[in-house]
């Protein structure tokens, strides 16, 4: 059973170091398959192909490349030294980032392992005599296609490969774009409606067709001036959310923030997502990212913080401040929830270990939290724990309060530790073993909510169907109920959809796509100001393309760089 794996994609993958991961992976080959029942053996084929995906949706990666390189996301330099990491932040956000970017290599890394390992499920799946070969098969036929979507949307290529012992080969542009859909849909009758959103379902499947029936106008022609959204294309968008839709399978839910929860495996507006349950060593770090040092969410861990990472832009903010006006945003239940009632009675200090939970949401001024002293946190008499006002203690500025404002760049004010609004929209683990780094919420790749947001999309892009737009929004706004939903909007057009995508998709990892397909990547926001059309790719990283060096021109960088 030794498989052998895609000769060039394997050796770039292989020049990449996996930092901060325990991962550990069991190689099968003749001598260690004996004994293993089929079913074990069908297991065992497809597992590896769904292995990196915590390693790709990590928030120095994926999230890193999608979020900071938009207007949503900004990751100065704090203090003017944390986060500096050679200046990778600020380029991506500048959209002046090199090949040489390690970010960038680390995702490509991952991204081309898991092609490998799908290819060698694929051709490992058809010899095993189990009857969920045949489903696994399409997983991972399907799976080779999202990864190979991935690296069309990111750097403009996409990889062929059936036989493991062949070079693969390379299709840019629509070519490209034409055999990820094929595969797609060949798979598509073959998945399965109940697998749950740990792994490629019909659902997703749709999701997923429906994704690239949107995004092709700008994979056949990623340079256009402006892109022409056929009627054709918007009416497959339109039929596979209608597919989704009318399934009755998933269902948007009241509590937002449900969503993003420690527990939310089992949430039915899940559509798709990384798998990060505690059992299987989740590794979702997006709870501590943006948090400042001193916010420790989890009584049993108090080495447990955030790290001062990205913040929102304050364009992205004045959207939604400009879109409530005169009101505060916290009327719409997406944008903040507090958990903590300190924040509106000051004499609800002392809390018990099972009642403290952090605000979520976009989280602006002064902070309040568990107060932690030499190392430990603070009790109360009665032995609950004390919260009161932060203070930047872990950054030797104990008199300096922990309050988040507006104003966030790149100058030495603008990068100091409370610059920038931040954002806790995934839960802090409280099962994990660290409390910080192996949070346990799965991350959504799709939901129900952005099926019905592309689905007004594509109406309004084929025949300004404002009117069926505006329901389909106003169908996710009304599903928020929890505390009280945001008011429904009367009026639809492209600009007040990418502006609801925000507000209902924020740090979700799609805001960069969403950019480009509006036309709104070359704009200018806080700190960038780069217009360059060519910047809609990435770099292939420079290590790869010196890996494929012994076949002439195999691999060639993206124009621009």
């Amino acid at each position: 059973m030794k498989k052998k794996l895609l000769s060039i994609l394997a050796a770039v993958a292989l020049t990449g170091s996996y930092s901060c991961t325990n991962l550990t992976e069991n190689v099968l080959d003749e001598a260690s398959v004996s004994g293993l029942s089929n079913q074990q053996l069908a297991d065992g084929n497809i597992a590896p192909v769904y292995a990196l995906l915590p390693n790709i949706f990590l928030h120095t990666n994926y999230f890193a490349l999608q979020e900071i390189s938009t207007d949503e996301a900004i990751l100065p330099y704090r203090g003017g030294t944390d986060w500096g990491d050679n200046g990778i932040y600020l380029a991506l956000h500048q959209h002046t980032t090199t090949s040489t970017d390690p970010n960038l290599l680390s995702t490509w890394n991952n991204l081309v392992q898991s092609l490998s390992r799908s290819v060698s499920a694929i051709s490992a799946l058809p010899t095993v005599k189990d009857g969920s070969a045949q489903v696994y098969l399409a997983e991972a036929r399907g799976m080779r296609a999202y990864y190979n979507l991935m690296l069309l949307d990111l750097f403009g290529i996409v990889f062929v490969k059936e036989d493991p012992q062949s070079t693969s080969a390379i299709l840019r542009g629509e070519a490209a774009y034409n055999y990820v859909l094929s595969e797609l849909l060949a798979v598509e009758p073959n998945l399965l409606t109940t697998v749950g959103p740990g792994r490629l379902s019909k659902g997703a499947a749709w999701g997923l067709l429906a994704r690239m029936y949107l995004n092709a106008a700008v994979y056949r022609n990623r340079t256009a001036t402006s892109f022409t959204f056929q009627s054709a294309d918007m009416d497959k968008v339109v039929e596979y959310c209608d597919k989704i839709i009318n399934s009755g399978q998933y269902q948007l839910v009241s509590d937002y923030f449900t969503i993003f929860n420690q527990d939310n495996h089992t949430n039915k507006e899940l559509i798709f997502a990384v798998d990060q349950r505690a059992e299987l060593n989740g590794n979702n770090r997006l709870a501590y990212f943006s948090l400042s040092g001193n916010q420790f969410p989890i009584p049993a861990y108090p080495a447990a913080n955030g790290t001062d990472g990205p913040a929102i832009t304050p364009d992205f903010y004045q959207s939604w401040a400009q879109a409530y006006s005169p009101k505060d945003p916290t009327v719409d239940p997406r944008f903040y929830r507090q958990n903590m009632s300190i924040y509106s009675n000051p004499a609800d200090s002392c809390v018990s270990a099972n009642d403290y939970n952090i605000n979520r949401g976009i989280l602006r001024g002064q902070q309040y939290g568990l107060l932690r002293v030499n190392g430990a946190f603070v009790r109360c008499a009665n032995g609950n724990y004390k919260v009161g006002k932060l203070f930047n203690v872990t950054r030797n500025l104990p008199t300096v309060p922990v309050n988040f404002t507006e104003q966030v760049n790149f100058t030495v004010a603008g990068s100091d530790y409370n610059t920038g609004y931040r954002v806790e929209k995934y839960e802090f683990s409280k099962k994990s073993t660290s409390g910080r780094n192996l949070g346990d919420a799965d991350i959504s790749i799709l939901r129900l909510a952005d099926v019905y947001l592309m689905r007004a999309e594509a109406k309004l892009r084929k025949s300004n169907d404002a009117a069926s737009a505006l329901a389909d929004v106003n169908t996710v706004r009304a599903a928020r109920t929890f505390p009280t939903a945001p008011p429904a909007l009367t009026s639809m057009n492209l600009d007040l959809l990418f502006r609801e995508r925000g507000f209902e998709l924020y740090w979700e990892m799609v805001r960069r796509t969403d950019m480009i397909r509006f036309g709104k990547y070359e704009g200018t926001w806080t700190e960038k100001t780069n217009t360059d059309v060519r910047k809609r790719l990435f770099p292939i990283p420079q290590t790869a393309i010196d890996g494929a060096s012994n076949i002439p021109g195999y691999l060639t960088q993206n124009e621009g760089y």
